[in-house]
């Protein structure tokens, strides 16, 4: 059973920056592809990023050249660099865990991120 637990949300001026983490536990981190899902009010979750267990990276094309996703299997950590921050990136952030061979997901509760003047 994989525990993540989100950090780094808040409240940020259009074009500023944040860093979100994820931390994981319970389970074996490399086993897994991390990604980085949000939902806005009223609408549906979407993908913003995810990253294999050996680094491969696929991005939204809405966040890609802003966003960087990464991860330190060392430290059962995934992370999301977000730059050059938008109105319509605010969102809570949710980070995922999918299980490689089973592709059984878990998911943590979630960030809230507000870009606004």
């Amino acid at each position: 059973q994989m525990q993540l637990v989100e950090s780094g949300g808040g409240l940020v001026q259009p074009g500023g920056s944040l860093r979100l983490s994820c931390a994981a536990s319970g389970s074996i981190f490399s086993f897994y592809r991390m990604g980085w899902y949000r939902q806005a009010p009223g609408k549906q979750r979407e993908l913003v990023a995810r990253i294999t267990s050996n680094g491969i990276t696929n991005y939204a094309g809405s966040v890609k050249g802003r966003f960087t996703i990464s991860r330190d299997n060392a430290k059962n950590t995934v992370y999301l660099q977000m730059n050059s921050l938008k109105p319509e990136d605010t969102a809570v952030y949710y980070c995922n865990a999918e299980h490689m061979i089973t592709h059984r997901d878990y998911w943590g509760q979630g960030t809230q991120v507000t870009v606004s003047s």
